[in-house]
């Protein structure tokens, strides 16, 4: 039988879960919309990821939660481990990179910086003000245009002229997004547009705090290629992505209970 510990991150976009072994590699992996649901989403995630691992002979001995609603899924999971999502993206992200020293992390609510050291978070710089940087932003803007928030960042890669959208907040943003529609701006050159808006307020953030090489973003908009491409131009450093960086949060709390596991060990 082999030992699983599990980790869920719930975001109030999408929801992720991941179960490592004992060797801490990733066996299974989930993400679901949250849909303004987190119980039902995380319970949703464990159905998949139970069904990912079944017959494998798997044991789930420990589990961690991070995420806007980590305390309320922690409590119905039984959860051994409860962290807030700078810890727990900086211990997933340095275990995948374990050169990173700048994390970017854009979330439905907010949007993080993390400065790294030997693998521990050292410093962070926090926008939750306002949403004009966030994830929410871009899907409901995504919403707006009639295109699957999936396909924003490449049709963005597409234009070579962005639309000029304030960065300011998240009412001017929208504003000028309207503005451009009715002046009938290439729907393209609107979401570069708003690309450049919403890396303008990460970079903005990441000045506050500092930028050192290995950048690497983490989290589901890291998916996004026209993000990352708006990101390098303002920061002039390359940033770094994988497949899995969606699971970062996920991951770092499964490690932590992977750790508080073997501490109880005789």
């Amino acid at each position: 039988m082999t030992k699983g510990y599990l980790g869920i991150d719930i975001g109030s976009i999408s929801t992720k879960g991941v179960i490592i072994d004992e060797n801490r590699a990733i066996i299974a992996r989930s993400y679901l919309w949250t849909e303004g649901n987190p119980t039902e989403a995380s319970k949703n995630v464990v159905r998949e990821l139970e069904r990912q691992v079944e017959g494998a002979g798997v044991d789930i001995v420990g589990a961690g939660t991070t995420g806007s609603a980590r305390r309320l899924v922690g409590a119905m999971l039984g959860a051994s481990v409860i962290k807030n999502e700078i810890t727990a993206h900086a211990v997933g992200t340095t275990h995948l990179h374990p050169d990173v020293r700048t994390i970017l992390e854009i979330g439905g609510q907010d949007s993080k910086i993390i400065c790294v050291s030997d693998g521990i978070a050292v410093d962070y710089a926090m926008n939750t003000l306002c949403a004009a940087g966030t994830g929410s932003f871009l899907s409901s803007q995504a919403h707006r245009l009639g295109v699957e928030v999936e396909e924003f960042g490449d049709i963005a890669l597409t234009s070579t002229k962005p639309a000029n959208i304030a960065a300011r907040c998240t009412v001017f943003a929208e504003s000028e997004v309207i503005s451009q529609l009715s002046m009938e701006t290439n729907k393209c050159d609107i979401i570069n547009g708003i690309h450049h808006s919403v890396a303008s307020r990460v970079a903005g953030l990441a000045h506050r705090v500092g930028v050192r090489d290995q950048v690497v973003m983490t989290g589901g908009v890291a998916q996004n290629h026209g993000i990352v491409k708006a990101l390098e131009n303002q920061l002039g450093h390359e940033i770094s992505t994988s497949p899995l960086t969606q699971y970062n949060g996920a991951l770092g709390a499964a490690l932590f209970a992977y750790q508080k596991a073997l501490k109880k060990q005789p």
